[in-house]
């Protein structure tokens, strides 16, 4: 494949990169903190003073980066296996499976975000869907005592073989009820001692309740009992604000200022910082606090979203009359008549150009998309017979995947990127490598979206349009996106390839870390397991190759790093337009900062 191709050496220093710090004879303690969807710029002193306080005095990881897509499944796997997604195969929260979901209804592409699931995947995957071991899981099968608590999804993909209860505690939002994983007997008798509810209190904006909920499981039972076993453990806690109060605040429904910035996504971050806060304080009164390593990690960035198109067809389909998009990209009035995108957009479009039928795999109906209908959850099945379908889209908000299972799927795939070319919302396109170098798209491989995953791997991955919002600084803090999803301009999504989208929140602290270090070298989700498995002396067996790294420079005693920094563009496609990517790399190791067209991608630079 012909690629222009850039590379650029920086060193951080010249000294090689050291080894951990001796293991202690007895291991620490490892508590994994995911607030989800934190921006690494929107920790401060006012809005999360106790991560302000954490990444001041250890570690802050000040070039940090989620996975693409960055969609929350697709960055648990990473943290739990330290492997990127051509590995795990967990290509997106809503992904083709290649078998009908009874969960889902039947559908091919279910939510992943539900323990049950969850479950049927491992059934179909040969027991293990990620194909890889997992940090708690090594943990564990070590004498580690190990647990996962927090929302629904990621947590179980921490450990997600342990599904009966006796073994890792896993421990989410759908406790107690049908969809839930089982409890073990003396955790729900401790649960019902301390006077807690046996279910979760429901999600909320921001999620306070259900927040002090696992806070004080985690506080009051999980770690006393881990306390008194006297063993060493592995807890891994995912906060689910500030990404649902992110996601659902209304501060400014149809217009892009504040956006997420606003009140309500404000206080989803402090929402997260007080949970952590909890934690730390529960250490310290258990006089643990000296023997834990603590590393706090965001899954994904952020941005807001704005779904304005002047070239989709799905906008023009919007039913009659409906309401009109209020967004406010200029600080001027939208033109007369124009829409939001409806979810499904991308679906809707590609049956269009195609001319044929699109059914929704979610409830299996034709769409109707010429009368203003579209898929229920963005997915969609285009083709003439929806049981074998020439193209197969899921839906992730700022980005989507595409399948094509039939035979003719390189001629398909050159077609479909051509009509994507002339979308407005779209910016960078990847495609499989096994349909050949198509013109305007960079392959898979070139993000590490290919690898030994037993998953469909997709035939093409969208990344759409972001754009700075006017007025508003900083850029990264700033970002707004077109997102396929039934959420409307002016709330939050994330799942582009922007700078804003991969640039995550991360740091860390304890005895295996320095002191009041600012690591310049770039960082990434699928460093944790690495970097805290060295730590607590594990080996763990890997059977793909796309695996992060030890973040040396980060722990007691190591030396910086030497890194790179590099770009990759595509040949021209329609309209002279090309897929750039940036990276940086350590040793074998790429972390990819930006990818799309120019002009369309916050943070993306093309020299």
């Amino acid at each position: 494949m012909k690629l222009d191709l850039f590379v650029a050496s920086i060193a951080l220093a010249c000294a090689p990169a050291a080894l951990a710090a001796p293991k202690a004879a007895t291991p620490h303690n490892v508590l994994i903190f995911v607030a989800d969807g934190l921006r690494a710029d929107s920790v401060n002193a006012k809005d999360a003073p106790t991560m302000w306080t954490l990444k001041r005095q250890g570690v802050t990881f000040a070039n940090p980066h989620s996975l693409f897509p960055t969609i929350t499944t697709v960055n648990a796997s990473a943290i739990a296996t330290g492997h990127d997604i051509g590995d795990t195969g967990d290509f997106g929260n809503q992904l083709y499976t290649g078998f009908p979901s009874p969960e889902a209804g039947g559908a091919t592409t279910p939510f992943l975000e539900n323990d049950t699931i969850l479950g049927e995947m491992n059934d179909h995957f040969g027991g293990n869907y990620l194909n890889e071991e997992s940090l708690l899981a090594a943990a564990r099968a070590a004498g580690f005592q190990t647990a996962a608590l927090g929302k629904t999804g990621p947590t179980a993909i921490q450990d997600i073989t342990a599904r009966d209860g006796k073994s890792t505690h896993v421990i989410d939002d759908s406790v107690d009820t049908a969809d839930g994983i089982p409890v073990a007997p003396d955790i729900a008798a401790a649960i019902k001692a301390a006077g807690l509810t046996a279910t979760a209190p429901k999600t909320a904006v921001p999620n306070d309740a259900q927040e002090r909920y696992l806070l004080d499981i985690a506080a009051k039972i999980v770690l006393p009992k881990f306390k008194t076993a006297g063993k060493p453990f592995v807890i891994v806690f995912w906060s689910r604000d500030p990404d649902g109060t992110q996601h659902a605040q209304k501060d400014s429904l149809g217009t892009l200022t504040p956006g997420i910035n606003g009140p309500t996504g404000k206080a989803g971050i402090k929402d997260a910082d007080q949970t952590l806060a909890g934690l730390l304080a529960a250490l310290k009164s258990l006089g643990l606090d000296k023997s834990t390593d603590v590393f706090v990690t965001a899954d994904h960035g952020f941005s807001t979203i704005d779904k304005r198109s002047q070239t989709s067809a799905a906008a023009r389909y919007e039913e009659a009359g409906g309401p009109l998009s209020a967004v406010d990209t200029r600080n001027v009035p939208p033109p007369v008549g124009e829409r939001d995108l409806p979810p499904g957009f991308l679906a809707i479009d590609l049956a269009d150009a195609l001319k044929l039928p699109l059914f929704d795999p979610n409830t299996q109906k034709k769409v109707d998309f010429a009368a203003g209908e579209h898929p229920s959850f963005g997915n969609g099945l285009i083709g003439n017979d929806q049981n074998a379908p020439d193209a197969i889209v899921a839906a992730n908000g700022g980005s989507d995947e595409i399948w094509l299972p039939g035979q003719n799927a390189a001629q398909l795939a050159k077609k479909i990127v051509g009509i994507l070319a002339n979308e407005d919302y779209v910016s960078g396109i990847f495609v499989n490598d096994a349909l050949g170098d198509i013109p305007g798209a960079l392959p898979m491989s070139s993000i590490n979206l290919r690898g030994s995953a037993r998953t469909p791997e997709p035939s093409i991955l969208v990344s759409f349009a972001s754009h700075p919002i006017r007025g508003c600084r900083p850029v990264l803090l700033c970002a707004a996106e077109v997102a396929d999803t039934s959420l409307a301009t002016g709330q939050g999504m994330h799942g582009t390839f922007s700078r804003a989208d991969t640039r995550n929140f991360m740091a860390a602290i304890g005895p295996d870390f320095k002191t009041r270090f600012a690591d310049p070298a770039p960082a990434g989700n699928a460093d944790l397991t690495p970097t805290l498995g060295r730590i607590l002396g594990l080996s763990i067996p890997a059977k793909g190759r796309l695996a992060g790294r030890v973040l040396t420079e980060a722990l007691a005693g190591g030396k910086r790093v030497n890194v790179s920094h590099g770009w990759l563009a595509s040949r021209p496609g329609s309209g002279g337009l090309k897929t750039v990517l940036n990276y940086q790399q350590v040793g074998g190791t790429r972390y990819f900062d930006a990818a799309g067209f120019p002009g369309r991608t916050v943070g993306l630079t093309t020299h």
